[in-house]
């Protein structure tokens, strides 16, 4: 095998799967995350995994199947200690970390968490290339995004980072770059995992990780949270880039919701992020926790987008625009308002939204205040330390 070959293990398909079946309100995609996590499992003799997912009841046990896997991985573990004996015997170092990163990758490929970690930190100790060092310390991130093990993921991606910095290639700095965003996406750091994944869009290769739809899908979600309308299209191509042109065919929901919101079509826009919050937020492992979150910061966005182009609308005008009606528009810009998060007040009697944005140069002038008061505090403490 190639050193260069980076193997999708563990299958993080399977921990989607996983997840859809331990989701009661996602029953309606039981049926089909059930026959793959399955066939998955049988693929690559998970024998320790089937029985995480047996004790939860996301699969039913079935106790012949268990006893063949395990004989499988037992067959195959004494194999791969056999070579590992005879390579401390008669061959050198380097045999020696093929034959320890072999047993890593395939305690890796079971889903023995455990074990795996312990494995491949070990053969990390004994291999010499910084080329192969960073793929073991890859691997190690994903069994973390596996098994939803953020602080494991957070520990490896700075070693990584220095692995990296030391030489890594091209190639790895980009994969990083992958691996860096989506976990930043899932501990809810939208903007800069944005901004790592738009950066990777061109250069993607972490097939590994996340499948290419799954990634250009991942990208539009955040950007379009993040990005500044002009920005959408003319400073960093998110509609005009050929990587989204050529997957949005198979998204359509979410170039409904990337277009209409561009071309400032809010009912359409509304539609859309409903049909996203059902199709790509709830059921995806990673942004299912944060779902509340991005709808609820897509529709300030909106809402700031409309607001910012007049001094004042009426609230039927607004309820228009967004297709919902004026009693729904009103108590969700009440909410927002109250919480400081738009800038206008409602006047009931009339039926109008008034717009009173702040001004730029009072917000400069209380930062400059705010942060001359921490200067002369911090001045003060140093006074008396001093005298």
């Amino acid at each position: 095998m190639s050193d260069d070959t980076v193997l999708p293990i563990p299958n993080l398909a399977l921990a989607q799967n996983y997840f859809v079946l331990s989701t009661p309100s996602l029953e309606h995609l039981h049926g089909n995350a059930r026959k793959e996590l399955l066939e998955g499992i049988q693929a690559d003799q998970m024998a320790p995994y089937y029985r995480i997912v047996t004790a939860t009841n996301a699969l039913p046990l079935d106790e012949s199947l268990l006893a063949k896997m395990e004989q499988q991985n037992k067959d195959e573990l004494d194999k791969i200690d056999e070579r590992l004996e005879e390579a401390k015997k008669t061959e050198g170092e380097t045999d020696i970390a093929d034959a320890l990163r072999a047993r890593a990758n395939y305690l890796t490929r079971i889903g023995d968490k455990d074990k795996a970690v312990e494995a491949q930190k070990l053969a990390l100790e004994k291999t010499p290339g910084l080329g192969s060092r960073i793929d073991i310390v890859l691997t190690l991130i994903r069994i973390g995004f596996f098994f939803s093990d953020h602080e494991m993921i957070t520990q490896h991606l700075t070693q990584a980072e220095e692995l990296v910095e030391k030489g890594g290639d091209w190639d790895r700095r980009n994969r990083l770059k992958v691996y860096r965003g989506l976990h930043l996406l899932s501990i809810r750091q939208f903007k800069r995992g944005a901004e790592l994944l738009l950066d990777a869009l061109s250069t993607f290769t972490a097939t590994e990780l996340i499948s290419y739809n799954d990634f250009v899908a991942s990208t539009i979600i955040s950007n379009v949270l993040t990005l500044s309308r002009p920005d959408l299209k003319k400073k960093v191509r998110l509609i005009t880039a050929p990587e989204v042109i050529q997957v949005l065919p198979e998204l359509p929901v979410l170039s409904d919701l990337m277009k209409s919101l561009y071309d400032s079509h809010y009912d359409k826009f509304f539609l859309a992020l409903a049909a996203t919050e059902q199709t790509h937020l709830k059921p995806t492992r990673l942004l299912a926790p944060h779902t509340r979150y991005y709808v609820r910061e897509m529709r300030i966005l909106a809402y700031n987008q409309l607001l910012e182009s007049y001094r004042s609308l009426t609230l039927d005008s607004l309820a228009r625009s967004f297709g919902v009606s004026v009693e729904f528009v009103d108590n969700e810009l009440s909410r927002f308002i109250a919480s400081g998060r738009l800038h206008c007040t409602i006047d009931k009697v009339n039926g109008v939204v008034e717009t009173n944005r702040p001004s730029v140069k009072n917000a400069q002038y209380e930062t400059v205040v705010r942060q001359g008061d921490i200067l002369l505090n911090a001045v003060q403490r140093l006074s008396k330390v001093l005298y």
